[in-house]
């Protein structure tokens, strides 16, 4: 796991690249092989990425393409095309030097990880643009509803960029803080409104942690991007 310099992002469209026959074969194959394990999974619009360049000393420039989440299980082909995840992550302080992870429920593509709130990123109307302010706008959706803190896209602030050993990228917003006690009210909240329609929310737990042996103790896996960011955040 690698933290970018940033200070400048430029996001580029591409095409996606067409797939051969027996990549697209096996690709659906894998796919409908998750399905019927995981019902829940849904083959949705995504952005993956595609390339990614150095712009002078602190910018960077974003090739992504449209697709949807089946193209995530090239992964599991063979000798196939992979793409890149492109992500959106907060860093939501809460005093103290403490920062709000949730673990992925049981129903999601990472049951029991450990992350940021945040997710990958969705494509924009054909006529629309992705750029800072649309990853912005995403990450404090993300926010909102895998926590129930409503803080306003203008509010959050970009701070970092990743990339993970598989090539994913991630664009990682601090939020203004807020009392820990007020986070929990709010992730409580929205778990007791998403069961009361009969949805479960996508993250069943949420903690706040302030250092690398915080997350040691925490129950599962977690992103590769985590403990670096966690150290970054308390500048250790």
């Amino acid at each position: 796991m690698e933290i970018l310099p940033a200070g400048r992002i430029r996001l580029v469209e591409t095409a996606l690249p067409e797939l051969p026959g027996r990549h697209r074969a096996a690709m659906d194959r894998v796919w409908e092989e998750s399905v019927r394990a995981n019902p829940a999974l849904f083959d949705g619009p995504t952005a993956v990425l595609t390339g990614l360049r150095r712009d002078g000393a602190d910018g960077l420039v974003l090739h992504w393409a449209r697709t949807t989440y089946r193209h995530h299980a090239l992964r599991r082909v063979p000798d196939a095309p992979v793409y890149a995840s492109l992500f959106v992550s907060v860093a939501q302080p809460a005093g103290e030097g403490r920062l709000l992870v949730g673990r992925m429920a049981p129903w999601t593509v990472a049951p029991g990880r450990w992350q940021l709130p945040g997710g990958t990123v969705e494509p924009p109307a054909a006529d629309a643009e992705l750029d800072l302010t649309a990853l912005c706008a995403h990450a404090a959706r993300e926010l909102a509803e895998e926590t129930g803190s409503d803080t306003p896209p203008g509010a959050l602030t970009p701070w970092l960029t990743t990339r993970g050993g598989r090539g994913s990228v991630g664009v990682l917003f601090t939020a203004p803080p807020r009392p820990a006690r007020e986070l929990y009210d709010r992730y409580a909240r929205l778990v007791r409104t998403e069961t009361a329609r009969g949805d479960a929310p996508e993250l069943d737990r949420i903690e706040l942690i302030a250092s690398p042996t915080d997350l040691e103790r925490l129950e599962g896996p977690h992103v590769d991007y985590l403990r670096p960011v966690v150290r970054r955040f308390n500048g250790a």
